[in-house]
């Protein structure tokens, strides 16, 4: 994207808050700041900005902090009306003077600090992308507490007394669950802590079951959406809804991502020295999107044979297994990114 002082006229920064958002008005060639304000962050808010900004004349943009935050209201206004948008993940904050720190002042940084910038991000938008940013993280919610729950019921057993650890002794996670969900705690003259033990797994059980139970609906939900918003992504070899729906929301929609080098962190950093040719992990980008990746590599390497052959290829050559997996994650990020951009008819997995 060219410089946004080359392509408007005037450049509104915003500093988004829960309750309140600042903006200010910055001409982009005079660099003056015209105007600054602060309203709600809610619909009477948002027109009270547009009338701001329409009592100057010219073409005009908006550089949102927390577009996909606390702007996130603001942003799907704007897109709504047409307006022009840019995204700042996080505006260069030089040391303060004199301890120098306000919502205005943040905002004509935004304004000022987008248009220095020669590259720029706009906003994720789209129903089906929201809808399944909300589902994933719900689903991730459920996940994690599961899993808590499931190193609490196992810690448990190895603490309870003797009659009891015996009924788990020998079995998986799994049949522990079972187990635990079926116990009861017994009559009331059992001792104090047999009784609370049996009642304790039990209830952990029970929740360990409703966790998964939630988990499950989510990722129903999400592979509902995935197919009928882009299914050519699960005709991709390692591409399930979870993983497909990560994908989705990190790009968002046709044009957001420049080149496929921005799509995901995913490109090797040079970490050579001397004969010795090295590549390190590069650790910026979605890291969400990164970890999918992974996914899709694990996945390949076990049931693709292309995938494998490569792999055995460049072992041959002195690379190693995280080497080998750095290139496949910036082939599949490149491969993604074509399909996203354009997809196919058809793509085919080998298993």
């Amino acid at each position: 994207m060219s410089m946004l002082a080359e392509l408007v006229e005037l450049i509104i920064g915003v500093d988004t808050h829960a309750d309140t958002h600042t903006a200010a008005l910055v001409a982009t060639g005079s660099g003056a700041l015209l105007a600054t304000i602060t309203v709600p962050a809610d619909a009477d808010g948002y027109a009270q900005l547009l009338e701001l900004a329409e009592t100057r004349s010219g073409l005009r943009a908006w550089a949102i902090e927390g577009a996909g935050g606390y702007g996130a209201g603001l942003t799907r206004h704007l897109a709504d009306t047409a307006e022009l948008v840019v995204e700042l993940d996080r505006p260069v904050r030089p040391a303060r003077r004199a301890g120098a720190k306000s919502d205005v002042i943040d905002a004509e940084r935004a304004a000022r600090d987008a248009l220095a910038r020669t590259k720029l991000a706009a906003p994720k938008t789209g129903p089906e992308r929201a809808a399944l940013q909300a589902l994933l993280t719900a689903r991730r919610s459920a996940v994690d507490a599961a899993t808590t729950a499931q190193r609490q019921l196992r810690a448990l057993v190895i603490t309870v007394p003797e009659p009891v650890r015996a009924r788990f002794r020998g079995h998986s996670t799994r049949e522990m669950i079972d187990i635990a969900s079926r116990v009861r705690s017994g009559a009331a003259t059992t001792d104090i802590e047999t009784f609370t033990a049996l009642s304790t797994l039990r209830t952990l059980a029970r929740r360990i079951r409703a966790l998964q139970t939630e988990a499950d609906e989510h990722e129903r939900a999400i592979r509902t959406i995935v197919r009928s918003w882009r299914p050519d992504l699960l005709e991709l070899c390692g591409v399930g809804p979870i993983v497909a729906a990560i994908v989705l929301t990190a790009w968002s929609h046709t044009g957001r991502c420049r080149s496929d080098a921005a799509f995901a962190g995913a490109a090797p950093i040079p970490a050579s020295s001397g004969k010795t040719v090295r590549y390190r992990l590069n650790r910026s980008g979605n890291r969400q999107l990164n970890r999918a990746l992974h996914t899709i590599v694990l996945s390949r390497l076990q049931y693709d044979p292309d995938t494998r052959a490569y792999a055995e290829k460049r072992r041959s050559k002195g690379k190693t297994d995280r080497e080998i997996k750095r290139c496949l994650k910036r082939y599949i990020a490149r491969q993604l990114y074509r399909q996203l951009e354009n997809p196919p008819t058809s793509a085919v997995c080998a298993a």
